[in-house]
């Protein structure tokens, strides 16, 4: 199956905001098996947007048009679509019950434009909106192109893809048969390094396919297979699985889009009834606010310190003076002391710091992105590693929040 993306707005087509939406719905069709050959952007005009629409249909198996649903003169969409499939609109009640509701509930004026935004295709499956008011379609031509109406609003988009539209499409399938996914993540590892490791696999994927994908941190592959039946394109992936894991399990911390490695490390230490705290410096909280991120932590996290600043090491960890002074905040010292006064403090079973330098500038003499973490896990012996990362300031601190999880997750799987 081949598909083409339509992304309307004039905002886009001036780049007065980015095409992040094109991007999402790409890697997302890609990781199920549908090629996107053509991607296109059109402003807010109803004759140029008929004739990219056209033209699209004439050359593709799958349109997809993201924007122009909203209630304003310029969200014309669904209007242009109906009049070139010869489609009326009509009203989906539930998402004109859910407009009033809201309209009522907030003591706001019903206007019929804002009504605009339940018009469905006569013949297409509604895609409910969970974020937002407009509708979105599903229209299935037995004759030509299916067509795929999405907000723009990335908030509405990204939810309405990952629940209403991916799964539909993967119900389908394509003219192979069924298509089954499973994404696998890794940390600790580079996508360079992970791919050579994969290498013979990947140059000889057919079916099931490996995607790699590299994020700040971590890498994840997507297997995909297709198959005449759900149980044999899973048996397909799953065989792949596990060459993968062969070669790269130490690596391998979950499954899943929407899965991290803070939900990993949580749920792992809910499960083995472990507290855990946390003294920050060059990550100033982040570490403690990924893992407020997660559903449930605070059964395992009491809460944890931010020491920027030297003076704070000392006051709130009680860190003898001379420890800064005679080895420096960035050094193992420093490092394993947070860590160890942090879990006595709050009393925890595992305790991580973070001491080094963000950037740009130097600190003590040492390069931005010199890290040392430090861990106190249960019993053991507080220890300290040292990390050299890179790519500015920002992702210096997610890369030492990422490490600083991994290295409680490693602790717990070798425990």
């Amino acid at each position: 199956m081949n598909a083409e993306i339509v992304a309307v707005g004039t905002e886009l087509l001036l780049g007065q905001i980015a095409n992040t939406n094109g991007a999402y719905l790409a890697q997302k069709l890609a990781g199920i098996g549908i090629n996107v050959y053509y991607q296109t952007v059109v402003g807010d005009n109803p004759k140029r947007l008929e004739a990219v629409f056209k033209t699209a249909q004439n050359r593709s198996d799958l349109v997809i048009l993201i924007g122009g649903l909203g209630p304003t003169k310029d969200d014309l969409t669904k209007q242009v679509v109906a009049h070139a499939l010869g489609e009326d609109l009509v009203t989906d009640e539930d998402a004109l019950a859910k407009i009033t509701a809201f309209q009522e509930q907030s003591g706001r004026l019903n206007t019929p434009n804002n009504q605009l935004q339940a018009l469905k295709l006569a013949h297409a499956d509604t895609l409910p909106n969970a974020t937002g008011f407009a509708v979105g379609d599903l229209y299935r031509d037995p004759d030509g192109a299916d067509v795929v109406l999405l907000p723009g609003p990335p908030s509405e988009f990204t939810v309405m893809v990952d629940q209403q539209l991916m799964p539909r499409l993967m119900a389908k399938g394509t003219n192979q048969g069924v298509i089954f996914s499973k994404v696998m993540r890794f940390i600790g590892i580079g996508e360079s390094e992970l791919v050579t490791n994969l290498g013979d696999l990947i140059d000889a994927q057919t079916n099931p396919t490996i995607a790699p994908y590299a994020k700040v941190g971590e890498v994840t592959l997507r297997i995909t297979a297709t198959a005449k039946t759900q149980a044999e394109a899973e048996d397909k992936v799953n065989g792949m699985v596990e060459d993968v894991l062969e070669r790269d399990r130490q690596y391998f911390y979950g499954y899943g889009d929407d899965n991290s490695l803070a939900q990993v490390v949580v749920h792992q230490l809910i499960d083995a009834q472990l507290t855990v705290t946390a003294a920050e410096s060059l990550t100033a909280g982040e570490f403690q606010s990924t893992l407020g991120d997660v559903p449930g932590v605070s059964a395992v996290f009491p809460g944890g310190f931010v020491t920027y600043a030297n003076e704070a090491k000392v006051s709130l960890l009680s860190i003898p003076q001379h420890i800064v002074d005679d080895f420096g905040v960035v050094s193992e010292e420093t490092a394993v002391w947070m860590a160890q006064q942090a879990k006595l403090k709050l009393a925890t079973d595992v305790a991580v710091s973070f001491t080094g330098v963000a950037g740009p500038d130097k600190l003590e003499g040492q390069p931005a992105g010199t890290v040392w973490i430090g861990i106190a896990f249960k019993d053991q012996p507080a220890e300290a590693h040292l990390y050299h990362f890179a790519n500015g300031r920002a992702q210096i601190r997610r890369s030492s929040v990422l490490t600083g999880l991994d290295l409680i997750r490693q602790k717990l799987t070798t425990d």
